[in-house]
C-alpha cells in the first residue's frame, strides 16, 4: 500500500505470522539527544536517530536557531551551541507536539524573540501550563492569537532558575521540556508538582538521555523534579529502537497468532513502552528475549485485561486492537489525559472501534473494549484525525476485519514512513 493511495482496502491475512522486523529509533530518545547535542558544548554524532515527520521537524527547527547540523541517513553529527540561543526566528513545528512543546522551551533562552508556529491540529492542542511556567521563570511569553495555544512569540527577558509549581497531570512534555533546559538556569530548577505525574518513563527517560549528555545530578521524586545547574557536553549516543513502534507488528502476532522478532529490543530499554511485553504476556503471549532480538509468539487463546495504562498510553491504541480479538473485554483505566493528543484517543477509539463493528464503551478515565461477536465484512474508511497512532491501530485491525480503508495513509509518515511496506511484509508470512 502507497503513502499515496487512500482508495484501496487494507489486505488480510489468513494465517499464523513468522516474520522479523527491524523497527526506527525511538522518536521520544531522538528528539531529547537532539536537544541535549543542540545545546551542549562541542560535537555529537548521534546514531539511529527517528525517521519521519516528528524528527524532521526537530531538526528544521535546530537548524533554524543556527545549530550546524549535518545527517548522514540515520546518523546526526550536531556541533552545540554551548546554551546560547540567538532567536530571531520563527520555528514551524507543524504537527509536531513534541517539538513544539521542547522548542517553546528552548527558544525562551534566546536573546531575541522566537515564535513557534504550528499546523492547525497542533494550534488546538494546550501549551498553557508550560507557558505559565516559563513565564514564572522570568521568560517574556507573547500569545499571538489564542492564549495558552501556538503561535506564541519568546525571549529570554529576565529568564532565572528556582523554584515553580507544574500539574504532573497534563502533560509529560511540558515537564521534560523545562528539565532539558533547567541546566542552564542560574541555580538550577526545582519543580514542585502539584498533581500526580502521569507518564513517569517518559520522566525519567528524559533524565538518563540528559545524563548521556554529562548532566547527571537530575532527581525525580513523586512530588519534586530537580535539575542542577551545569552544562551538557558534546557526546557520542546511540538511540534505541522505538518500543512504541515496536507494539504494532508484536500486536500483529497477538492478533494473527505466530511469530514476531523485533531486532535490537531488550527489556532494559529506557522506554516505558517497553511494558508492551508484559502487557501481550498477560494477554495470554509468550516473549522471548535474547541478545540481540525480542520475540513474541502466541498460540493459545488470547484474554483480555483490566489495566491501568497512565504510564504507557501511547500503547492504548495497540492494545484496543489486540483486545477486539481476545475473548474476554479489555478494561484500560486511568488515561483520561490522553483527549488531547493528536486526536481525542478516546472517544475517536471508542467511534472508530464501533464504525469496524466492533463494541467499545466510553469512559472518562479511559474505555472498555469488547470482542467481536462477529467479523463485518462491508467496506468502510476509517478517519485517522491526524493520528498516526490511530492509522497503525486500525491497520493491525485489518489483518483480520476485511475491506478496511484508511482514509490518510500519510499520517504515519509522523512516526513511521516505511509502515505499510513493513505491514505487508509481515502480511505475506500469514498467507497460507
Amino acid at each position: 500500500m502507497s503513502t499515496d493511495d487512500a482508495n484501496t482496502p487494507l489486505s488480510t491475512a489468513s494465517g499464523p505470522i513468522d516474520a522479523s522486523v527491524a523497527v526506527p529509533g525511538s522518536k521520544s530518545i531522538s528528539n531529547r539527544a537532539l536537544i541535549c547535542a543542540a545545546l551542549a558544548k562541542g560535537w555529537s554524532s548521534l546514531s539511529n536517530v527517528a525517521p519521519g515527520d516528528d524528527t524532521l521537524r526537530m531538526l528544521g527547527c535546530l537548524r533554524s536557531i543556527e545549530v550546524s547540523l549535518r545527517s548522514e541517513d540515520t546518523t546526526v553529527h550536531v556541533e552545540g551551541c554551548d546554551g546560547w540561543i540567538r532567536g530571531g526566528t520563527e520555528l514551524d513545528a507543524g504537527l509536531a507536539g513534541t517539538t513544539s512543546r521542547f522548542m517553546t522551551a528552548v527558544a525562551a533562552l534566546g536573546a531575541e524573540p522566537t515564535t513557534i508556529v504550528g499546523g492547525a491540529a497542533l494550534r488546538k492542542r494546550p501549551m498553557g501550563d508550560l507557558h505559565s511556567a516559563l513565564r514564572a521563570l522570568g521568560a517574556r511569553v507573547e500569545p499571538l492569537d489564542e492564549r495558552d495555544r501556538l503561535p506564541v512569540r519568546l525571549r529570554r527577558g529576565d529568564l532565572h532558575g528556582g523554584s515553580i509549581g507544574l500539574k504532573g497531570d497534563v502533560s509529560s512534555q511540558f515537564l521534560s521540556a523545562l528539565m532539558l533546559i533547567g541546566p542552564y538556569l542560574t541555580g538550577g530548577l526545582e519543580i514542585e508538582l502539584t498533581s500526580t505525574l502521569i507518564s513517569k518513563p517518559y520522566v525519567s527517560m528524559t533524565a538518563r538521555v540528559m545524563s548521556a549528555f554529562g548532566m547527571s545530578g537530575v532527581t525525580i521524586d513523586e512530588d519534586r523534579v530537580f535539575v542542577p545547574e551545569g552544562r551538557y557536553v558534546g557526546s557520542t549516543f546511540e538511540v534505541e529502537p522505538d518500543a512504541s513502534s515496536a507494539s504494532y507488528p508484536l500486536a500483529a502476532a497477538a492478533i494473527l497468532g505466530g511469530d514476531v522478532n523485533v531486532q535490537g529490543l531488550t527489556r532494559d530499554s529506557m522506554q516505558g513502552d517497553i511494558r508492551i511485553l508484559d502487557i501481550l504476556e498477560e494477554m495470554g503471549c509468550r516473549v522471548d528475549v535474547k541478545p540481540g532480538k525480542c520475540s513474541l509468539s502466541r498460540s493459545g487463546a488470547l484474554r483480555g485485561v483490566d489495566i491501568d495504562m497512565s504510564d504507557v498510553s501511547d500503547l492504548v491504541p495497540t492494545i484496543a486492537a489486540v483486545a477486539l480479538f481476545a475473548s474476554t473485554p479489555t478494561r484500560i483505566r486511568n488515561v483520561g489525559f490522553i483527549r488531547g493528543k493528536e486526536s481525542d484517543r478516546i472517544g475517536d477509539l471508542v467511534a472508530g472501534i464501533e464504525t469496524m463493528g466492533g463494541r467499545a464503551v466510553e469512559y472518562p478515565d479511559g474505555l472498555e473494549v469488547l470482542p467481536f461477536e462477529s467479523l463485518p465484512v462491508h467496506p468502510i474508511i476509517m478517519n485517522t484525525h491526524h493520528d498516526h497512532r490511530l492509522a497503525m491501530a486500525w491497520s493491525l485491525v485489518a489483518f483480520k476485519r476485511p475491506s478496511i480503508t484508511i482514509d490518510v495513509p500519510s499520517v504515519v509518515d509522523k512516526s513511521w514512513p516505511q509502515w505499510w511496506s513493513v505491514r505487508e511484509a509481515i502480511r505475506r508470512t500469514g498467507i497460507n
